[in-house]
């Protein structure tokens, strides 16, 4: 009951933001929708994709990445997006399968703000997202 109710606190400190979700699967972003309600979420199936709704949606407070994506990896998004000046201060959670210590060192290298492995909880989710949003200056 206690990592529930941290959770609903998690949730309720960012309900009012836009969050970006660039991942291929259908499913997860399913999953995302009941992880991270009432959160915004605007949806992208690969990094091409996103690109696109960024610049229709540039107002969003993070994004969560994954990185096997048809088109266009995550890796060629993160590094699009960091060599945006307008965009490049959009923190960047990446979840994804690949999670060997390169894999995390080569997304944070790249610029991501957390890397987080699949499969996880909602919790760990929700504690890489309020950790960001920590860091970022009040709006």
């Amino acid at each position: 009951m206690g990592a529930q109710l941290l959770g609903e606190e998690s949730v309720n400190t960012v309900k009012n933001r836009k969050v970006l979700i660039v991942e291929d699967s259908r499913l997860i972003h399913k999953m995302y929708e009941v992880m991270l309600r009432p959160i915004t979420l605007v949806s992208a199936f690969d990094g091409r994709d996103g690109l696109d709704k960024l610049s229709q949606s540039p107002d969003v407070d993070f994004i969560i990445l994954d990185i096997n994506m048809p088109r266009m990896t995550g890796l060629e998004f993160l590094a699009q997006l960091k060599a945006t000046p307008a965009l490049a201060q959009i923190p960047v959670i990446i979840v994804s399968t690949e999670g060997k210590e390169e894999d995390v060192a080569r997304g944070l290298q790249n610029g991501a703000a957390a890397y987080l492995r699949k499969p996880f909880q909602r919790e760990d989710l929700l504690k890489v997202v309020n950790r960001i949003e920590s860091k970022q200056p009040a709006a």
